[in-house]
């Protein structure tokens, strides 16, 4: 059975295609960079014997996003992650349109577009998995990319329970800052970011996976954002929003 992943090439991506060819999935692997791509799938093949398909794409460009809707067309795509993504390190009122809209394609149609392609195959079959990776940005009014994580929770939790009764899981994986490329390809400065904060890709993956296994709609890997999660669940709004406000701003510096 195969496993399509996007945004495979390093990070949480490339730790979900580890995690899920050494249960003996096949993977198909999506991202911009062929040759991370080729160098990542010949290592999974040689590793795990499994097998790997590569599909180059920038979802932000939608003849290219139809590429890897109609290979989920195809089948035979039981394990579904959407995680690409990348980060826009200004304010909304100073950045560029365009680019905006190109993160609210990858972050938001992507996510919805590669979602819908995948079911049709396992409906039929009634057994499949889709992993939405979140964020715990998605609880605070910090960014568009804030407001894009919040809706691949809710599209995520919504669907946990409107597929339930067809075998099919969706999870929303919300974790919070994760040792990856992430930061540093959007120019952010995390200096001050206390050290207890930041969760390893490793475990954050293998949360979402056992979530998903197990049928849960929300997996926040890490104690201490699980205890955030419930802070701001209880916190005045108009603090968790110049909460959410601070913490942007910092990464500009």
């Amino acid at each position: 059975m195969w496993a399509l992943i996007t945004g495979a090439s390093s990070g949480i991506g490339a730790e979900f295609a580890e995690q899920l060819a050494s249960k003996g999935y096949d993977i198909i692997l999506v991202a911009r960079d062929e040759r991370r791509l080729r160098e990542r799938a010949a290592h999974l093949q040689n590793r795990y014997g499994i097998t790997c398909e590569v599909l180059v794409a920038d979802l932000s460009k939608r003849d290219e996003l139809k590429r890897i809707e109609s290979r989920l067309a195809q089948g035979g795509v039981e394990f579904l992650v959407n995680n690409a993504g990348f980060g826009i390190n200004k304010r909304f009122a100073d950045g560029d349109i365009e680019r905006e809209s190109e993160n609210l394609e990858v972050l938001v149609s992507a996510v919805m577009r590669t979602t819908h392609a995948a079911l049709a195959f396992m409906r039929e079959k009634k057994r499949g998995y889709i992993v939405n990776v979140s964020s715990v940005a998605g609880w605070i009014a910090g960014s568009t990319y804030s407001a894009s994580k919040s809706w691949v929770t809710v599209f995520s939790e919504y669907l946990a329970v409107d597929l339930a009764s067809e075998g099919i899981h969706v999870t929303a994986l919300a974790p919070g800052f994760t040792h990856t490329e992430f930061h540093q390809r959007g120019k952010m400065n995390m200096s001050a970011l206390p050290k207890w904060l930041w969760l390893d890709a490793d475990r954050v993956v293998s949360d979402g996976i056992e979530a998903v296994l197990r049928g849960d709609a929300l997996a926040i890997p890490g104690r201490q954002y699980r205890t955030i999660y419930l802070l701001l669940r209880h916190l005045p709004r108009s603090l968790v929003r110049k909460t959410g406000i601070k913490v942007r701003r910092n990464q500009r510096k």
